[in-house]
């Protein structure tokens, strides 16, 4: 009976605590255990152990789930430290290595000038086969 009004008194004080409470009290379902409770996150789907201890209900994470938050952790912190990393990177004027050489810059350069010169005599044969007279002979191939 004790642990039913201890229960009751901890749930009430959870309902009391305000509007942002409210939406984490309807994120975690408990459901009764012999041993005490099982606490489910309907939102991620972790579950908790509880139990009643000095009065107070304490819940613990469930050994296998431990594991993958403790990797989940582990992950966010090194995505972190890259990103933290890059901004500190981006802040102080970023790496030269992103930027192309003089070089590099003249031979792409050189490629698209190739290219256009290209492109265009395509296009000025074009124009010619348009504008040359009908022979009756069929135009020749040029792929």
């Amino acid at each position: 009976m004790r642990r039913n009004l201890t229960l009751a008194a901890t749930l009430a004080a959870v309902a009391l605590a305000g509007p942002a409470l409210a939406q984490d009290a309807e994120r975690f379902r408990l459901e009764r255990t012999d041993d005490g409770y099982v606490r489910m996150d309907t939102k991620t789907g972790a579950m908790s152990i509880c139990r009643e201890r000095q009065g107070q209900l304490v819940c613990t994470l469930a050994a296998d789930e431990r594991t993958a938050y403790e990797d989940d952790v582990a992950v966010l912190r090194e995505r972190l430290k890259t990103l933290e990393d890059r901004v500190a990177a981006l802040e102080t004027g970023g790496s030269k290595a992103d930027i192309p050489s003089e070089e590099e810059f003249d031979e792409t350069l050189g490629l698209m000038e190739k290219f256009m010169r290209r492109f265009m005599g395509i296009v000025k044969d074009f124009e010619k086969e348009e504008k040359a007279p009908d022979t009756g002979k069929p135009a020749p191939d040029r792929t």
